[in-house]
């Protein structure tokens, strides 16, 4: 690995304070003597600050109270206590199967939540792309050398969804290729990285080409997750699901 590779997979950590002084000191010499890095760590350091200031939007006073007074458990009458005793121990088990299968079937958020807030770093960037599309064979070959992967994507975009270019980001504590397409007024950004020791969600509701893909929606946006190979790939947008699967098949055919 190189010294760059080493210092990408912990600039986040660098930048919210979650690495060691031993740690920090090797990156902070690098970031003086490397400037590709320095602009990356730089452009991400910006981004955090700016989605940190956006506004919380908390539950009214009201509506927080309503939802307590609908989930506090209510007190058992005294007719229903002894047979409540009786069922308890059933009960206790059939909450445990329950407990099981919704961490099986629910999506880890990891994933989900990363891909949303890389997705706001396109979107919040003042610079987010860092090759202008003159279509996938312009696109594409710039990756090169920058990634230790080849991006397998030969859609250049349409009239629906055109292609507006790529960048290099950082998936969780990985490079990645982004790509950011169009919808009307709409981005989309697709991250394509390595998939090794991602807990990637173990449900599938869709197919994307020929791959199993789960869906999410998370604060507001929308996302297909799948992988194919040693690859794992992202589709976020705040465009309608239905949008985003006609993207993903158009991405997955090759």
């Amino acid at each position: 690995m190189s010294s760059c590779d080493a210092v990408r997979e912990q600039l986040l950590d660098a930048i919210n304070g979650r690495l060691s002084p031993a740690r920090q000191a090797p990156v902070d010499e690098h970031l003086k003597t490397c400037a590709e890095c320095r602009r990356i760590f730089e452009r991400e350091r910006a981004l955090d600050h700016a989605l940190a200031r956006r506004p919380a939007h908390a539950l009214p006073a009201s509506l927080r109270a309503k939802l307590t007074a609908q989930t506090a458990p209510a007190k058992p009458k005294r007719r229903w206590a002894r047979a409540l005793a009786v069922a308890a121990p059933a009960l206790g088990a059939a909450a445990l199967a329950l407990f099981v299968a919704q961490r099986w079937y629910t999506p880890d958020p990891t994933l989900i939540t990363e891909a949303v807030n890389d997705h706001l770093r396109v979107v919040y960037a003042e610079h987010p792309i860092e090759i202008e599309s003159g279509g996938i064979h312009q696109v594409k070959p710039w990756f090169t050398g920058r990634l230790d992967f080849a991006p397998p994507i030969a859609f250049s975009g349409d009239e629906e969804f055109p292609l507006v270019g790529g960048a290099i980001g950082l998936f969780v504590d990985r490079k990645a290729a982004t790509f950011v397409f169009k919808h009307r007024l709409h981005t989309i950004s697709l991250f394509v990285f390595r998939n090794e020791g991602l807990p990637f969600p173990r449900r599938h509701e869709a197919l994307v080409g020929r791959q199993p893909a789960s869906r999410a929606t998370a604060h507001g946006f929308n996302l297909l997750l799948w992988q194919e190979g040693d690859l794992g790939y992202a589709l976020v947008s705040d465009v309608d699901a239905s949008a985003l699967a006609r993207l993903a098949g158009k991405v997955a055919s090759r």
